[in-house]
């Protein structure tokens, strides 16, 4: 097990220690998303699994207005789930795997018939064969094209738990809180930094993708002038999907573990804290959701098969697009946030790059336009003019910040240069209408970005670090050949039975 080998211990899972974060960066996660479950002891050795039961199917992202209960009894608590909406949605529940579950379970509280609040229970689900009594788990179809994990609907049927189950510094307090939402987002404070982990391998699977894509592409070839072998590498088609990958990777890679000690460390304002998780998230997923199709694509018929990675990553990443928070219902709520100036993040100063005056440009923009509006964040008028721009200026601090970690460490120009096109190429207009870079402009220095990338591709390739970690069978013709041998091949003897008949136009 993973977490045995680096040693992992509940209080590294407890205070996100460095040896956390870099198990949360370990390449080998983008090849199974489903492998590391924190909790305590037992849970880290994988004795049993653990599960976080909290949004509904009646609900979703509204899990403040959850509806399963736990009443209080003399003798503990009675949990119950008063009707199909109120079902949890959709951890793998089931004994299918043969290995005992346990939850972390959600449930409004409720004292001598009122309701104090939403409160964490521990609730045992099932043991190697079979579910505990009073608890149903429904398990859902598998999602398309993705590791078949028993995704499943949890329900309750008058589950006794003990007093002990309760979540709690203090298990006998249960009084109402006195700012019930304030109160529930203490309760899952630690969603943030699951918003911080989640994207976490699809760094890995990033740089996986670009290493895929680029050796396919060099080896793969066309016949050419005078029937010469001509690499697919050569169209200039094929290098921008590469060395767009390649760039993301590098720029990603740099920032990422930055952007959580800086997170961990440097943000002593919770609100700040979960606004770098957000910006986090945000901008590697997006970021993954153009690298991956596009590359994938480049690769033509072999970009569509399970053993060469890319199009199962690519349905892996739909699922880490919406856990711990779907990624535009948070740029929703944090742009939200920062319009109102309830607080601020940290910003390069627009001087040091484009793609920082591109944030601070939009931020600015639709500050100055909400200002004009009159109109307080619940509006119409917010809801049609503002909210629409959310994850664009998520997405555009996200790449500014990458960007500067990425020149303060020195990384390549040529990467350094691909990235900004990569961003430009998203919001060309600005970049023309403010930054005064015309469209051919941007296609010039896209074009030179790409030319002084090529001669280097080989190298920054084996930069990325990821060799090890990659089986797909393409990434050489050799590698190729060996798979092919592996396969079911089908033959026999029968001889077609041929009809006489007469060709029509």
């Amino acid at each position: 097990m993973l977490t045995v080998i680096v040693g992992l211990t509940a209080q590294d899972v407890q205070f996100c220690s460095e040896r956390f974060w870099a198990l949360m960066n370990d390449p080998i996660l983008s090849l199974d998303i489903a492998m590391f479950t924190p909790l305590v002891q037992r849970l880290l050795r994988f004795e049993t699994v653990g599960l976080y039961l909290l949004t509904e199917r009646g609900h979703g992202l509204d899990a403040f207005n959850i509806e399963t209960t736990a009443t209080q009894t003399p003798d503990g608590y009675i949990l119950h789930t008063p009707r199909e909406e109120a079902a949890k949605f959709m951890p793998a529940s089931t004994p299918a795997f043969k290995i005992p579950k346990v939850a972390l379970v959600m449930a409004r509280l409720i004292v001598k018939g009122e309701d104090r609040g939403c409160r964490f229970f521990v609730v045992p689900i099932c043991n190697e064969r079979e579910m505990y009594e009073g608890v149903h788990s429904t398990r859902l179809p598998p999602r398309s094209g993705t590791g078949p994990l028993d995704f499943s609907i949890t329900t309750f049927d008058h589950v006794h738990l003990p007093h002990t189950a309760l979540v709690a510094s203090d298990m006998y307090d249960v009084s109402k809180p006195a700012r019930p939402l304030e109160a529930w987002w203490d309760e899952i404070w630690r969603i943030q930094l699951g918003t911080m982990a989640v994207p976490a391998p699809w760094v890995s699977a990033l740089k996986a993708v670009a290493y895929i894509g680029g050796r396919y592409s060099m080896h793969r070839s066309l016949l050419g002038k005078n029937n010469e072998p001509t690499p697919i590498i050569t169209f200039r088609t094929q290098q921008w999907p590469i060395a767009h990958a390649t760039a993301v990777g590098m720029v990603m890679a740099n920032w990422f573990p930055l952007a959580v000690r800086q997170a961990m460390e440097e943000c002593p304002d919770h609100r700040v804290r979960h606004a770098m998780s957000v910006i986090i998230k945000s901008t590697v997923c997006r970021h993954f959701q153009r690298c991956v199709p596009e590359v994938a694509e480049r690769c033509g018929a072999q970009g569509t098969f399970e053993q060469n990675y890319m199009a199962r990553i690519e349905n892996d990443g739909k699922g880490v697009i919406i856990a711990e928070g779907d990624v535009l219902t948070l740029c929703i709520r944090l742009f939200s946030e920062l319009l109102q100036g309830h607080f601020e993040v940290p910003l390069p100063d627009p001087s040091e790059s484009l793609l920082a005056q591109h944030a601070a440009s939009l931020l600015q923009e639709n500050h100055n336009l909400f200002t004009s509006l009159k109109c307080e964040h619940r509006s119409d008028a917010f809801n049609s003019l503002i909210l629409p721009q959310s994850q664009n200026v998520v997405e555009a601090i996200g790449h500014a910040l990458a960007y500067s970690a990425a020149v303060k460490a020195g990384l390549p120009k040529p990467i350094l240069d691909i990235y900004e096109s990569a961003v430009i190429r998203q919001d060309p207009a600005w970049y023309s209408e403010e930054a005064k870079i015309s469209r051919m402009e941007q296609r010039i220095r896209e074009d030179a970005a790409v030319s002084s990338f090529m001669p280097h591709l080989d190298t920054f390739l084996g930069q990325l670090g990821i060799e090890n970690y990659v089986s797909a069978p393409i990434v050489s013709d050799k590698e190729w050949k060996v798979y092919l041998e592996s396969l079911t091949v089908y033959s026999g003897s029968a001889i077609p039975q041929v009809e006489p008949f007469q060709a029509v136009l």
